[in-house]
């Protein structure tokens, strides 16, 4: 958005331009093309080749002309060349930059001023976002994050605010402050400074300040609002040099009515007198403060904000013009690594002005991470910070963001998708989608009450049935449907109405060794937890026939009392037969294929086959068989018959030893796979994570390698302890560390 405007301009003067970009936004596309540019790459007798500073030099395209020895050169180094000899009015700050040049535009257009302009985004009224003029003034908006400001000479500077940013360029505050103070020192007409900032800045004598209250009498410009920052707008009330002047601006915040009353002190500068209605039904840019529009009573607003000021003044904004009853919901995309690990704790204090909060992985921007620079850094301050604020962290996100905040979103809310990313896209993705949720609510509403006539008395079956208690660890969303078949007919009839309608199917023992999402399972999760699933039978034959629901305790304890030894290793797995022979459980040196005989499964096409355990291929927490089948039995051969007391006192002593080696809160188990030659928990100990703990996730101090649930903990306080687990044991060890648990409904790959 700062290339393409520029290269609009370029062809409005003359020069024959072409371009390219990773992701082209159709908008940008259409502007450009109807305007001659095309979309193309770098032609044969290329110029110059222009490019955007998140390019690195290692991009294709930026490789293959310096291989071509084509002069290259950074978009601001362009833009300060081709307004050279032309009256160039820069509008600079950390914040409100585009906004107040649209706002400057849109004056100058209406008072019939032909001045050029280049704007760094799109009018929201398909207004071109650049023009070449007929008069000596150009209008620009001016990036300092490159360093690039250094070469602008404008007749006029417009500083609407600042604060430091970039932290990759400018290490300190001054550094920052010295770029603005060198700009000011080349500009050859007056500065205009929001008042804001004025005293930071250390203005030189004759500089002009604006603002929206307050006595400027040692000023020669005045300018002052009064705000009526209803749902409308707000109303301007201009004074001073400007003489009498209202101007209604849509605003959500402080920041339009500092924007705005900027725009008009530099359109009087210029000598232009804006009219009565120089900012009545100003269009607005796109991303900026833009009200995408409704659905279900819900209000989408996107906005740019990617600095914690810019955050917090676009919250403080909507806060004050919530209606009663209605709550903020902020979807937030930090931007850059390096500016997420300067400012986390300042963005996790802007974001906590929402009523939930819900936190997308970083847009890199062609960073390379930095470490402390993460969306789960972010996550870990806003859980230290604001504990009982809603916050949910969704890596690798779209999926589980379509779903989470529509089942959270209710009539009169405003949902704010907030970041410099390509967060827009998901915004515009929510809102189209909306309806298309709530039409898939509707129809598995009605999955649901056609299979329920189908299923016996005793099967039970539920629409979002919350998951966490069905779990060890204790954390997670709901399953979309939730069965418990009363017997085989019953999980034949899922398993074929699941198959006819494609519903995805998920497994559910015991919740022992798996991590189910904040946003929940989105398909069909069966649990054999019915009664007729537990049988416990002896056979002539000296076996155990065993239902694939019975809790692994609960064999234990079965085959002690029948004096019936060589399960005792089985005891302290908190699963059931199901899940163990699916994971291959194991357990002090023992495995359950070292005691299966035969397991009876059901294929998902519900054909029940009966598998001697020559044919079944178990490996490490594995069985191949069972990737895609279910077990509902399994025949058992105990190692020998002794006396119930001495299998209890066996029992009794792997319990004790469990009890010294593991945590005893609530848990998934082990979180990582032992990499080879070592062990993950003995790695994760070495960084000295013991203890280490974002909301209520922790690691033991027990045993490194397990995650407990100190009471209150989400999912994504478990998945952003687990990134930063793995990225502290990369750094320091090399390792990459792989997830032993299950990510219940989802794969690893879709998150690390």
């Amino acid at each position: 958005m700062g290339v393409a405007p520029l290269a609009l301009y370029l062809s409005r003067l003359g020069f024959i331009v072409s371009g390219e970009d990773d992701a082209w936004l159709p908008e940008v596309a259409a502007t450009l093309a109807a305007a001659g540019v095309a979309a193309m790459p770098c032609p044969e007798g290329c110029d110059l080749v222009v490019y955007s500073s998140a390019i690195a030099p290692t991009h294709p395209s930026y490789a293959a002309a310096a291989a071509a020895g084509r002069p290259l050169a950074r978009r601001g180094e362009v833009l300060a060349e081709i307004v050279r000899g032309r009256r160039l009015v820069a509008v600079c700050g950390s914040h409100g930059k585009t906004t107040t040049t649209a706002m400057l535009i849109t004056i100058l257009r209406r008072a019939g001023c032909p001045a050029g302009y280049i704007l760094g985004g799109l009018f929201s009224d398909g207004t071109p976002p650049a023009a070449a003029g007929s008069n000596d003034w150009v209008v620009a908006e001016i990036d300092e994050s490159d360093g690039t400001i250094a070469h602008f000479a404008p007749a006029l500077t417009v500083v609407v605010n600042l604060d430091w940013d970039h932290p990759d360029h400018y290490r300190r505050p001054d550094d920052l402050q010295a770029a603005f103070a060198a700009l000011f020192a080349r500009t050859a007409g007056p500065v205009l400074v929001s008042d804001a900032c004025a005293d930071s800045l250390r203005l030189a004598a004759g500089a002009l300040t604006f603002g929206r209250t307050g006595d400027y009498a040692g000023a020669p410009l005045a300018a002052a609002a009064s705000a009526d920052a209803g749902s409308e707008g707000l109303t301007l009330a201009l004074g001073g040099r400007f003489g009498p002047l209202e101007a209604k601006v849509r605003a959500w915040g402080d920041f339009n009515a500092a924007n705005a009353l900027a725009a008009l002190a530099a359109a009087h500068l210029m000598g232009v007198a804006p009219t009565a209605r120089a900012l009545a039904d100003y269009p607005g840019v796109r991303r900026r403060q833009a009200v995408l529009g409704q659905a279900g009573g819900v209000t989408v607003i996107e906005d740019y904000a990617h600095h914690p000021a810019e955050v917090r003044a676009l919250l403080g904004g909507l806060r004050r013009q919530t209606k009663a009853g209605g709550r903020i919901l902020a979807v937030f995309q930090p931007h850059r690594y390096s500016r997420t690990a300067q400012f986390k704790r300042e963005f996790a204090a802007a974001l906590a002005l929402a009523d939930g909060v819900y936190l997308l992985d970083v847009y890199a921007a062609g960073e390379a991470p930095v470490a402390g620079g993460t969306t789960a850094d972010v996550y870990a301050e806003m859980k230290q910070g604001s504990p009982a604020l809603p916050v949910t962290y969704l890596p690798g996100a779209a999926m589980d963001l379509a779903g989470a905040v529509t089942r959270e979103a209710r009539a009169g809310d405003c949902i704010v998708f907030v970041g410099a990313g390509d967060i827009d896209r998901q915004a515009r993705s929510w809102l189209a989608g909306r309806a298309a949720a709530e039409a898939a609510a509707r129809r598995w509403d009605a999955w649901v009450a056609a299979l329920a006539g189908r299923l016996s008395p005793g099967a039970r079956l539920s629409r979002e049935e919350p998951l966490a208690a069905k779990t060890t660890l204790r954390v997670g969303g709901a399953a979309r449907v939730y069965a418990e078949p009363a017997d085989e007919s019953d999980l034949r009839t899922l398993l074929a109405a699941a198959g006819a309608d494609r519903v995805p199917i998920f497994m559910l023992g015991r919740g022992s060794n798996l991590i189910v999402p904040d946003a929940g399972v989105e398909g069909l999760v069966i649990s054999l937890a019915r009664p007729g699933w537990a049988r416990f039978e002896r056979q002539a034959d000296g076996t155990v026939r065993v239902g694939a629901g019975l809790r692994l305790k609960h064999l234990c304890g079965l085959a002690a009392s029948a004096g019936l030894a060589g399960f005792e290793f089985l005891e302290g797995i908190p699963g059931n037969v199901g899940g163990a022979l699916r994971m291959n459980a194991g357990a002090m040196g023992g495995w359950i294929f070292d005691v299966v005989v035969a397991v009876r499964l059901m294929t998902r096409d519900g054909e029940v086959r009966l598998l001697p355990r020559t044919d079944l291929h178990a490996g490490y927490r594995e069985c191949a068989e069972l990737r895609e089948a279910i077990a509902v039995e399994a025949v058992l051969r105990p190692r020998a018959e002794v006396g119930g007391p001495d299998v209890a006192r066996q029992i009794e002593t792997y319990r004790h030893r469990r009890h010294e080696s593991q945590p005893r809160e609530p848990s998934a188990g082990c979180i990582f796979k032992n990499p080879p030659d070592t062990s993950a928990g003995r790695l994760i100990d070495a960084c000295g994570l013991k203890g280490e703990r974002i909301g209520d996730a922790e690691v033991s101090s027990v045993h490194a390698n397990f995650i407990v649930n100190r009471g209150r903990a989400t999912s994504a306080d478990v998945l952003a302890l687990i990134q930063r687990v793995r990225g502290q044991v990369r750094q320091a060890t090399g390792v990459e560390l792989e997830p032993e648990a299950l990510l219940y409904g989802r794969e690893w790959s879709e998150l690390l």
